[in-house]
């Protein structure tokens, strides 16, 4: 349903829902506070204009995070954009051993970071990640496998312990 004829209230309520988990992803993939914000503003702003009829929460939710993963996909694809970026000032972890984890996975190339966001913190299976992002399931079984690779050498190599 697209929310042209809607209430403000009803778009309100869809955006409340919905605004953490995107911004989450976003954040994950660009890896930049600012980026991450945008990609966020212009998902909404594409689901007012122009979302289809949802069949289900699942699909509402499957059809807003791909909306997301091609918007930062485009992000990161911007000529404009600067390829060195700023650490944040805050992570949105809960404690110092969380902080050093998303430090560590934000740190990975945003392929990387895309496929360990979507599987581990949205709960996706490969399969779904396979959808969303566009690319064979071979592809994001190959990208998790490596960012857990990386992630682990890492780790071992800041002797970090397993959360």
């Amino acid at each position: 349903m697209a929310y042209k004829s809607c209430r403000p209230e009803d778009f309100e309520v869809f955006v409340t829902k919905h605004e953490n988990k995107l911004y989450r992803t976003a954040l994950a993939i660009t890896g930049n506070v600012s980026d991450a914000e945008d990609v966020v503003q212009e998902a909404f702003l594409r689901a007012y204009e122009k979302a289809p009829e949802f069949e289900s929460e699942e699909h509402e939710k499957a059809w807003l995070i791909r909306v997301t993963v091609n918007l930062c996909n485009s992000c990161l694809r911007s000529p404009w954009r600067k390829r060195t970026e700023p650490l944040l000032d805050s992570y949105p972890a809960m404690d110092l051993k969380q902080h050093e984890l998303l430090e560590r996975i934000l740190a990975l190339p945003p392929k990387y970071r895309t496929v360990i966001h979507l599987f581990y913190y949205e709960g996706y299976s490969i399969k779904d990640i396979s959808g969303l992002t566009g690319q064979k399931e071979a592809t994001i079984r190959s990208h998790l496998t490596r960012a857990r690779q990386k992630l682990k050498s890492v780790l071992k190599e800041d002797d970090y312990e397993s959360i």
